[in-house]
């Protein structure tokens, strides 16, 4: 049996350094005069366990491509999505047994062919080079028999020199593509691990006197107003702006006046590179960047990040995403308020932040790098960024990420990396960059000493912490050169507000936080997009999976979905939640004073380019409406506005101002009218008026096994409502404390000890008893008298049900709740659960709206009259949970048909609003479901009616509720009065 000798050298898909062959890196740019052909489309492929378990046979123009081994797949793609093996998610431990820079035998490797004839116009003479935008892990490339090189390095650019091997017909293009590899070691960043060519394959023709590289430094003075230009080429050429007026030399500087480049208002100049060889097209953003006493400042002002952290990710393709995608995401993005994005954890498709440049964005550019899995050992042992053999690699990856992105006005901020610990690795890498780039601010967050960083950077850190922060008076920390400076740096948060399931709960507290403390810069949401894949049941029912769903042996569940939209880019309600607490314009007012105050929260705008109107509106009907003149207001600045004189007459119910801000004219990311911001006024001449309990009531009759109570008819043992005005429940309202625990319920458990789900379960509040201590009537009041426990603890509720009737169909429940016991945990809930028929399938509220919102997830909940079916209130989250209660709700009616129509029922809270929620299975079914296909509609619209609930938090990665947001038992009383509804 051959082996391996000891001494031999390590095969290159284990050498830990980046490879061989390649050309030097260089700017990328989507077009210029010179010829380029897409060589993507169908390749042939075959899939190979080993390594080095297929001949490479396959490179010859002759080669015999057996039908029962060969096959065709896309390219860009990856060929686990295709039919080929299957994806796999971690989020820390590395799918394979750590000994870097080695890796399994096992070791899938998908060999592609592509066979191609150059255009019939292909240049003669220069130079030709086959670029490839993204291979993971690591290939090996041949063209026409001759082996180009080998490279790693998943997200990043290859280019090889290949005129000299080009002909004009079939030409044989072969790559062998490694799933595992040294590098993968540096890619162990929370995502499925998809092999394969996934990003653009380009043959690109390089005349002679073409720029090897070149650099656009277009900087921006803002104590003149001026913009200043310098192109270095490595070829000399001249540099035109024809708006400008500017015609100059490559490696001359010009001033000129200019408007600077911001997210907010992304102006870009359309100028030209032209040397003998090549004119390459240059759009031209004037800004200038960095961090000045203590603030990242661009322009010379502090930005504030409203941020999200962005994996590439499609659910049909991976991370194969087409630019009509990219497009798609960054409108979304903008349309919610998101002014940055931190390319979380490797450098974007290039596309991508010619999109950020063109529609917006600040960005934060990271390099491909995370060794995450090395924490598990002690002192991160083995670490790549800690071990000189990748220190060649590391720096590879610098490079090639600034060299390529360093045109890009977007880019304001260069990425070491993501949670890779500390290591002379990095210092490496952040003293290259510093020295190519010096007009960027340099990131890392995972080094405690942030030596490499010029930011303070954090994950994950509390509310608590960030106002220590904000207010200098952090533990310091023992050196104090160290200390001195991380006293000095600007503070972050790269990621906070984990995205996942249903929340991210304590936004509001955060921004109030960032706005107030000048050092809090903002953050990034984790993260954008739930990478849930497609998958059917075998009755064909689609739905979307998640780790584990695919064999893996070593997964991380549904960690990988935890994002501010849905796989299919619906938005969540937490990306709703998250526009309304970032919006760049405040709304607030004074109905008292009948005034209200617009303060500007936009960095560099102002508010002329926004519309504000109003509408006064009575228990949610419309009455009044116009449009709003609002003085100008510059950043920061704040404007009184008088509100207009609420409409006479005799409209009753609760008055209310909404004022909105909306786009007065056409964006690029939004048409006029997108609104921007939004603020609600009540008015306190016309306060909200409690349904009265002082309405004449009737008496309570004993009838053998019931009590009749007016048109309600209760079992005389248990003392549950049976049927009210001819309609029958399923269950009457009975007191409820369980919820579909949430991924946040499920989290972290590095707050108080243990998960809370977790300490709910062993309380055993998922499987509460039911007793019934007294049920009687005085006079017109039916008392239903229960305790509420679960087993093997004295810790309990008492509830008292009392039930009251008027003659006119109203029946009042007024429920009084009594903790006792040793209460140790929060409740999930507090309110009662009823049953209704499944014909009741149509929703119109009063209260809090359109979508779903929490004690802690309720910026977004605007008070409106709103209307939906059963199924339309709930929140498809990618693993079943508690979702779509609708909060302060005043009144709700469940209906048979849409609108005021049908027969139904009427709830209304009394002086307190109620938390509404509606589906067709039960909290124990939706607890029990693991994919969306589980929850199956039954013969009963469960109707929950919550004084309260637990606060949603962020503790699947990060902090619990605040404490204002714990359901910590305590007495409570609240009522609801139900009226059974007719045909209208």
């Amino acid at each position: 049996m051959d082996t391996r000798p000891k001494d031999a050298p390590l095969p290159y898909y284990e050498q830990p350094s980046p490879g061989t062959g390649s050309l030097p890196a260089r700017a990328w740019y989507a077009t210029s005069d010179a010829a380029r052909h897409d060589l993507g489309g169908t390749w042939d492929f075959r899939l190979s366990p080993t390594a080095e378990g297929a001949d490479t046979g396959f490179i010859a123009d002759d080669a015999d491509l057996t039908p029962n081994e060969w096959t065709r797949i896309t390219v860009p793609g990856h060929w686990v999505l295709q039919g080929h093996g299957a994806p796999a998610y971690t989020n820390v431990s590395y799918p394979f047994p750590v000994d870097p820079p080695r890796v399994p035998t096992e070791n899938p490797t998908g060999d592609h062919r592509h066979v191609f004839d150059l255009p019939a116009d292909w240049p003669a003479g220069g130079e030709s080079v086959l670029r490839f935008e993204g291979v993971e892990s690591c290939a090996r490339v041949w063209l026409n028999g001759t082996e180009l090189g080998t490279f790693q390095g998943s997200r990043l650019p290859h280019e090889f020199a290949v005129g000299p091997l080009l002909r004009p017909t079939g030409n044989v293009l072969a790559v062998r593509v490694h799933q595992w590899s040294a590098g993968s070691y540096l890619e162990d960043q929370d995502m499925w691990w998809l092999p394969g060519i996934f990003r653009d394959v380009t043959l690109l023709h390089r005349p002679e006197h073409s720029p090897a590289d070149f650099f656009t430094h277009a900087g921006y003075d803002h104590t003149t107003g001026e913009g200043v230009l310098r192109v270095e080429s490595g070829t000399p050429g001249t540099v035109t702006v024809p708006e400008l007026g500017i015609e100059i030399a490559t490696g001359e500087e010009v001033r000129v006046p200019a408007e600077p480049w911001s997210a907010e208002h992304p102006r870009l100049y359309t100028g030209e590179l032209a040397t003998p060889g090549e004119r390459i097209p240059l759009r031209i953003g004037f800004r200038t960047v960095g961090v000045r006493d203590g603030l990242f400042r661009a322009n010379g002002k502090p930005i504030l990040f409203r941020g999200v952290n962005r994996h590439e990710f499609h659910p049909d393709t991976g991370r194969a995403v087409d630019e009509a995608t990219m497009r798609a995401d960054i409108e979304l993005m903008k349309r919610h308020n998101i002014n940055a994005v931190r390319t979380s954890h490797y450098p974007p498709h290039p596309a991508f932040l010619d999109l950020c440049d063109e529609l917006g964005l600040w960005v934060i550019d990271e390099a491909d790098l995370e060794t995450h899995g090395f924490c598990y050992f002690p002192d991160w042992r083995g670490n790549p960024v800690a071990d000189d053999r990748f220190v060649p690699a590391l720096l590879d990856r610098a490079q090639r990420m600034v060299e390529r992105d360093k045109n890009h006005p977007s880019v304001v901020i260069w990425s070491l990396g993501n949670e890779c610990g500390a290591g002379h690795g990095l210092g490496a890498m952040a003293a290259w960059i510093r020295e190519r780039d010096p007009s960027r601010a340099v990131h890392y967050e995972n080094d405690p000493t942030y030596r490499d960083s010029d930011f303070y950077s954090r994950m994950y850190a509390s509310h608590e912490e960030v106002e220590r922060i904000g207010r200098r008076a952090e533990e310091p920390l023992e050196d104090p050169e160290l200390e001195a400076h991380r006293a000095s740096l600007p503070f972050l948060l790269c990621e906070y507000a984990h995205a996942m399931g249903n929340g991210p709960g304590g936004l509001s507290e955060y921004q109030r936080l960032f706005e107030t403390y000048e050092r809090c810069q903002g953050g990034f949401v984790w993260e954008w997009i739930d990478h849930g894949l497609p998958v059917q049941t075998a009755d064909g029912e689609p739905y979307f999976g998640y780790g584990g769903d695919f064999g893996e042996e070593l997964h991380d569940g549904n960690f990988v979905c935890d994002g501010l939209v849905f796989p299919d880019r619906t938005p969540s309600p937490g990306l709703i939640e998250y526009k309304k607490v970032i919006e760049p314009v405040t709304i607030s007012g004074d109905s008292a004073e009948r005034t209200i105050t617009i303060r500007n929260g936009y960095d560099f705008l102002g508010l002329g380019h926004l519309s504000f109107g109003w509408r006064y509106e009575a228990e949610g009907v419309l009455l009044a409406s116009g449009e709003l003149a609002v003085p100008e207001v510059v950043p920061g600045a704040t404007a009184q506005v008088p509100l207009p004189e609420p409409p006479a007459g005799d409209a009753a119910g609760e008055g209310i101002w909404t004022v909105t801000a909306a786009l007065a004219a056409d964006a690029a990311w939004a048409p006029a009218g997108h609104e921007v911001a939004w603020g609600q006024i009540v008015d306190s001449a016309r306060p909200r008026v409690a349904p009265s309990a002082g309405a004449p009531t009737v008496a309570a009759r004993r009838e053998g096994t019931t009590w009749t109570l007016g048109s309600a008819v209760f079992d005389a043992a248990s003392g549950e409502l049976r049927s009210l005005g001819g309609l029958t429940l399923h269950r009457g309202p009975v007191l409820d404390l369980w919820r579909a625990p949430t991924d946040n319920d499920e989290g972290m458990a590095w707050e108080e000890g243990t998960r809370l789900a977790q300490r709910w379960r062993e309380l055993g509040l998922h499987r509460i008893r039911h007793r019934v201590d007294a049920v009687g009537a005085d006079g017109d009041t039916l008392t239903v008298r229960t305790r509420v426990a679960p087993a093997a603890t004295d810790a309990g509720l008492l509830a008292v049900h009392r039930w009251t009737a008027t003659g006119e169909g109203e029946l009042r429940l007024e429920v009084e709740v009594t903790p006792e016991g040793d209460w140790r945990v929060p409740l999930p809930r507090l309110g009662v659960r009823l049953g209704l028929p499944a014909g009741l399938g149509h929703v119109r509220w009063y209260g809090g709206g359109p979508g779903e919102a929490y004690p802690d997830t309720r910026a977004a909940a605007r008070t409106g009259r709103w209307e939906a079916t059963v199924d339309g209130l709930h929140t498809p989250y990618v693993r079943p949970q508690e979702n779509g209660a609708r909060i302060d709700v005043r009144w709700a009616e469940l209906r048979e048909r849409p609108g005021a129509q049908g027969p139904g029922l009427r709830l209304t809270a009394g002086e307190r609003p109620l938390m509404f929620t509606a589906r067709r299975w039960s909290t124990e079914e939706l607890d029990a479901a693991a994919h969306t296909p589980d929850l199956t509609p039954g013969d009963t619209v469960w109707v929950h009616l919550d004084a309260d609930q637990h606060g949603i938090g962020t503790q699947s990665c990060g902090p619990g509720p605040l404490p204002q947001y714990h359901l910590t038992p305590a007495p409570v009383t609240f009522s609801v009065v139900l009226r059974v509804l007719g045909e209208d």
